[in-house]
């Protein structure tokens, strides 16, 4: 059907900037913020729609190392681990056995192709890298090296830093780049996760001179990575296959409900009770404490074995995980949601009966996040409106929530999904309000980040700020997760028929 009219939308560009025009937007970047500080003023000016802007992702990072101080032309002091310690965190990071596969996916079909292999752990350390000796010595001048710490802090904007801090794949082309030395280059990156815990444990790049650049590498790059993920699953699977072999024979002996976990808490065998299919180990490990208080279970006697636990229920909960043992921990219950590590979300719970805590899904940490900062309570519908700005998405949320009930119980009620009012809830957040939750889309995440910035709302159990001056004695705080406040960054406000359908 042809279409008639004058067109009022400019069509989207649909091929990448080259690297001139990266350049440009680069140098351009820097000298208005550059003017914007030499005229003590902060706020943006009216945006030119003709202008390239940079991906939001990379201007984020700009803006981030601008008020850090990081020279563009100069970057920071280097930081290079030794030997000894590049072998221990090789080892710690458990990609030491993904490393075959990862030489035969990546250098083999990519050989005849000027590319580096590089793998880093979570912290941003280089443990590996692998590639033409030539290439190499030119990374080599710019300190992109086997130990060097490739942080956006030290170095700017790179993909290996923008991969670990979104824990999404990343390319960081040309001037993408934040230090200028860095502009002849491209690199691609993919986040690594532990499939037993969820944690992340590194992060798989590829760099090139950015006149060679593929466009292909970013998808070579996730693949590879998701190939690590599943070449580790298979040895935690190896490993839980020997511990259930062990497990059968002990829990034969075992008087009363018992079951094996291995160290990341997956259960091997179980006696007595539906058995979970993994227990909430707490983020720090379980201590020499005989009895520790496990989500789902509620008190229980814990045994170490040579490659896990044997754990044994004081009073083993009901069969929907709502029994006794939850209702006693809710009772006077503390939840603390911390969320000053961007790449490491972690949940905290101290009640009557003990307490526990253990790091968080990207998608649980937002749910959480909402559910502290809105504490009337949202139907399923709001919470998917506020996650993906589509309410209709109400089978996600839903699943989500029926996953966190398992661990939270009595602390976590519905219709409309809420903390119960005897939680005191606390959200510790990071110093800079654009680092929270900063893998986050979600559209009430991002206006809660805005929100902290212009200061205009605090987070749950945060400080009240101290006035700066007279003018600012009197004037009115923000407030923590109130209605007025949380109106304008989080699920709208429910209606009373509305209640009911969650």
């Amino acid at each position: 059907m042809r279409q008639t009219g004058r067109q009022t939308r400019r069509p989207e560009r649909r091929t990448p900037p080259t690297a001139a025009e990266l350049a440009k937007v680069h140098d351009r970047t820097l000298a208005e913020a550059a003017a914007r500080e030499l005229a003590r003023d902060g706020r943006p000016e009216p945006a030119d729609t003709g202008l390239l802007e940079p991906r939001p992702e990379i201007g984020d990072s700009w803006a981030r190392l601008r008020r850090l101080g990081l020279d563009p032309d100069s970057g920071a002091a280097a930081v290079h681990l030794g030997p000894a310690e590049i072998e221990l965190r090789r080892r710690a990071s458990g990609l030491q056995a993904v490393m075959p596969v990862l030489r035969e996916t990546l250098v083999q079909p990519v050989d005849e192709a000027p590319l580096i292999l590089a793998i880093a752990d979570a912290d941003g350390h280089v443990l590996w890298q692998e590639g033409e000796r030539a290439l190499r010595r030119s990374a080599d001048r710019i300190g992109f090296l086997v130990g060097a710490r490739w942080a956006e802090e030290s170095v700017g904007t790179n993909g290996i830093a923008v991969a670990l801090r979104t824990q999404r794949p990343m390319q960081v082309h040309s001037a993408e780049h934040y230090l200028r030395s860095h502009h002849s280059w491209t690199c691609v990156a993919a986040p690594v996760h532990d499939p037993g815990t969820g944690r992340l444990i590194g992060a798989i790049n590829l760099s090139g001179p950015a006149h060679s650049v593929r466009p292909y590498l970013l998808q070579l790059t996730t693949t590879a990575a998701r190939l690590a993920e599943t070449e580790l699953r298979a040895h935690r699977l190896e490993s839980l296959h020997q511990l259930r072999t062990l497990a059968a024979p002990l829990l034969a002996r075992v008087a009363g409900p018992a079951l094996v976990v291995d160290a990341a808490g997956w259960t091997a065998a179980a006696a007595g009770l539906p058995p979970p299919t993994r227990l909430r180990l707490p983020a720090e490990g379980w201590g020499g404490t005989a009895v520790q208080w496990v989500p789902g279970l509620g008190e229980c006697v814990l045994e170490p074995l040579a490659d896990g636990w044997l754990v044994r229920p004081v009073r083993p909960p009901d069969e929907d995980g709502s029994g006794a043992p939850a209702a006693e921990q809710a009772e006077g219950a503390r939840l603390r949601l911390d969320l000053r590590r961007p790449d490491r979300p972690e949940l905290s719970v101290q009640g009557a009966a003990g307490g526990w805590s253990h790091p968080l899904s990207p998608r649980h940490a937002e749910l959480l996040l909402l559910l502290a900062t809105g504490r009337d309570g949202s139907t399923a519908a709001q919470l998917a409106d506020a996650l993906f700005g589509d309410p209709a998405r109400t089978v996600t949320v839903r699943a989500e929530l029926s996953r966190l009930r398992r661990y939270l119980g009595g602390l976590l009620a519905h219709r409309p999904y809420r903390f119960t009012e005897s939680v005191l809830v606390t959200v510790l957040g990071p110093d800079d309000p654009y680092d929270l939750l900063p893998s986050s889309s979600a559209p009430a995440v991002r206006r809660l980040r805005a929100g902290l910035a212009a200061g205009t709302v605090r987070l749950p159990g945060a400080p009240v700020p101290a006035p700066r001056g007279p003018a600012d004695a009197t004037a009115p705080q923000p407030p923590a997760s109130s209605a007025a406040s949380w109106a304008s960054v989080g699920p709208k406000a429910r209606s009373a028929s509305s209640e009911t359908s969650a």
